[in-house]
């Protein structure tokens, strides 16, 4: 049942309709207006777009699509892709491209409020619940002498995926940490499971992503590779990180996670899942309590899913909460 495809293509949105993924989809109908009966009423086929094949974005995306079939016995379906991730998942989801997307909450915010990468063009999404977190995990060779931020001048650094929230957060790190990011580093712009290449074969010197814990890619150069790499702690740049944007929280990356001698401080950012502001919602509504009601099914595929805490959900400012998640999410 599981079905994943790659698409890099922005699409266009249909008048007056939001157009399936895949050749031969349905169409989702948008909102319009009334009660929310949470009750879809025609067969519906939706794309939901999610990240780098080996961060839990896929991995919860994948999950999801199943659960959302399973849920409704097919009245909706849904099919994951992989992507680059955040600003990628919102751009294509305001084009039309697909109905559902996963993205950091920082680019969520920057996108309603038309600003950063979305500069001068708020973006019409709305949140369907907040996530899990992501740690923003910068990885170097154990017996490297980088310590700091400040240290990765002039080293070969991969910022992650071409428009990917990774992409965003990195230079922002970077720049917090003293950084020009376009002149002071070599940059490398790619997604993770190159990037883990690169780090593997020597390449690279570091490299940055964004993800919950634990990230498939990373688990498995820790595991793999035990003892050679370590994290940066990025708590340095905290403060530097909260003036661009509150919601940026500190946490810690569990030793346990990957195996590690000890805890490392790390910069949080939030996640959220998104919709168009006009999607139906009946789909809004059933989307968010499948998410809700399959959520061990979630935790199956990826641990990060314990994360996503119905008491947090609405916690999605400055992004609106869909009118079906709020429906949802009262009921």
């Amino acid at each position: 049942m599981r079905r994943v495809v790659v698409v890099f293509a922005v699409g266009s949105l249909s008048a007056g309709l939001l157009t399936g993924c895949g050749d031969g989809a349905g169409t989702v109908p948008t909102d319009a207006g009334g009660p929310v009966t949470c009750q879809v009423r025609q067969s519906t086929e939706l794309g939901i777009a999610t990240g780098n094949a080996t961060g839990v974005f896929s991995a919860l995306g994948t999950a999801l699509a199943d659960q959302i079939s399973l849920a409704t016995n097919g009245k909706v379906t849904a099919t994951a892709a992989e992507t680059l991730a955040s600003v990628q998942n919102i751009q294509q989801l305001v084009a039309g491209k697909y109905q559902v997307a996963f993205a950091q909450a920082d680019t969520a915010a920057d996108a309603v409020l038309g600003i950063g990468t979305f500069d001068g063009k708020k973006q019409p999404v709305q949140a369907l619940s907040r996530l899990y977190p992501s740690y923003v995990e910068v990885v170097v060779r154990a017996d490297s002498d980088i310590t700091t931020i400040a240290d990765l001048r002039g080293k070969r650094v991969s910022t992650g995926s071409p428009t990917s929230g990774t992409e965003v957060v990195a230079r922002r790190v970077l720049r917090a940490g003293g950084l020009n990011p376009d002149s002071d580093i070599a940059v490398n712009r790619l997604d993770l499971g190159k990037a883990v290449a690169g780090m593997k074969d020597g390449t690279l010197d570091a490299l940055f992503f964004v993800g919950g814990l634990p990230t498939p890619g990373l688990g498995e150069l820790f595991k793999s590779n035990r003892g050679e790499f370590r994290f940066l702690d990025t708590s340095d740049q905290m403060v530097g990180m909260r003036v661009l944007s509150p919601a940026y929280e500190l946490g810690v990356i569990p030793a346990a996670t990957y195996g590690l001698a000890e805890d490392v401080p790390a910069i949080v950012v939030p996640n959220v899942l998104l919709v168009r502001d006009n999607l139906d919602a009946d789909v809004a509504c059933v989307l968010t309590k499948t998410l809700f009601e399959r959520k061990p099914q979630l935790e199956q595929a990826n641990s990060a899913a314990k994360g996503i805490v119905r008491d947090t959900a609405r916690a999605t400012d400055p992004v609106p909460l869909h009118r079906g998640a709020e429906h949802a999410l009262e009921n």
